[in-house]
């Protein structure tokens, strides 16, 4: 037999048919192979089966394919138009901060780094948390100041703020500390002079921003309104590893420590041992916060809540530097009020 005859034999008889049901137009079809090919229905081969089965199934659902992939197309179009418009929108909050910063916070260092905590809970960080940090660092180290606790305030405002403009699910978590802490190794082992006060900065300040998210996320549960309950759940399934964010901080260190140079793992190893002892924080509020998440939401059904993180494109690496160089300012603006504060507590004494 020759297949493609059959085939294209198979497919003209079905179209051509008159028969106004589904059953009646297979019947047909099948009748039609019997007296034109002399195979008989319980003598098809897998072959032929196929051939049929797949005629008839393109045939019937022609109509149906046809409008799925209009829709389709139509829903592509939304979806590029969507994010273009996400990108004028994230494009025109940075001409806002912009033009406030030129006007506004210039001459005085407090404002500037309160408009900086105020463009960081309005913009959306994710896209640009790998550049903005590495930018934030080398502006520390440029300048010389405080290195450890200078990172340490950086990463904790960034792991925060990037935290908290979307959902507190342990793969977001996970992604956050990996990005960020990539971001710094990288410059850790650019400058190995500095490598030491760099990472145990950015882990104490990674720990630090943790433990601020997930009490404020714990608070956020215990006074939810009873209505917004069931939009709360769909990131929440994972409850046991929510319960063990220590252990997503250490298992991402070791993970990234296992990519780089003998030294800085070493050292990583060495600072993460450090830090441990510290632990005992963050691990009591995520224990606390399951513990509120399990009473509050035990009876409500998994559905969405995100505000969720929008990957915009558009000027993100000239954006992102400048978003490091003003994380650095608001840390050393905030570490210079937190030792005058202590100079005068001490002359008061």
């Amino acid at each position: 037999m020759d297949i493609e005859k059959y085939e294209r034999n198979i497919r003209n008889f079905y179209k051509k048919s008159t028969n106004a049901s589904l059953d009646e137009k297979v019947v047909g079809v099948v009748n039609h192979i019997e007296e034109e090919w002399s195979i008989p229905k319980d003598r098809l081969n897998f072959q032929e089966l196929k051939i049929l089965s797949e005629s008839v199934l393109e045939i019937e659902t022609q109509s149906l394919h046809d409008q799925v992939q209009e829709l389709l197309a139509q829903k592509e179009q939304i979806e590029r138009q969507l994010e273009r418009k996400s990108m004028e929108l994230q494009n025109a909050k940075y001409a806002v901060f912009n033009a406030l910063e030129e006007n506004i916070g210039t001459d005085a260092p407090s404002l500037q780094r309160d408009l900086h905590q105020i463009k960081l809970q309005s913009i959306d960080l994710f896209d640009m948390l790998e550049e903005m940090v590495e930018s934030a660092i080398l502006t520390t180290l440029e300048k010389g100041y405080d290195i450890e606790e200078t990172t340490k305030e950086i990463v904790k405002n960034i792991t925060h703020e990037t935290l908290n403009e979307g959902t507190m699910s342990t793969l977001r978590i996970r992604k956050i500390i990996y990005t960020i802490l990539k971001s710094v190794i990288s410059v850790a082992e650019a400058t190995p002079n500095m490598a030491e006060d760099i990472l145990r900065g950015a882990l104490r300040g990674i720990r630090s921003g943790l433990v601020k998210s997930i009490r404020e996320f714990k608070q956020q549960l215990q006074y939810m309104p009873e209505e917004i309950k069931t939009a709360m759940l769909k990131d929440y399934s994972d409850f046991d590893e929510l319960n063990q964010i220590n252990l997503i901080f250490t298992q991402t260190i070791q993970s990234l420590s296992s990519t780089t140079d003998a030294s800085t793992e070493a050292m990583l190893g060495r600072v993460s041992k450090d830090i441990h002892l510290d632990m005992d924080e963050l691990i009591h509020i995520s224990k606390e916060t399951v513990e509120v998440m399990r009473d509050r939401l035990s009876s409500v059904t998994k559905e969405a809540f995100e505000r969720g993180s929008r990957a915009l494109q558009s000027g993100k690496a000239q954006e992102a530097k400048r978003m490091g160089i003003q994380a650095w300012s608001a840390a050393k603006t905030a570490l210079d009020s937190a030792i005058r504060t202590a100079k005068d507590k001490i002359e008061k004494k």
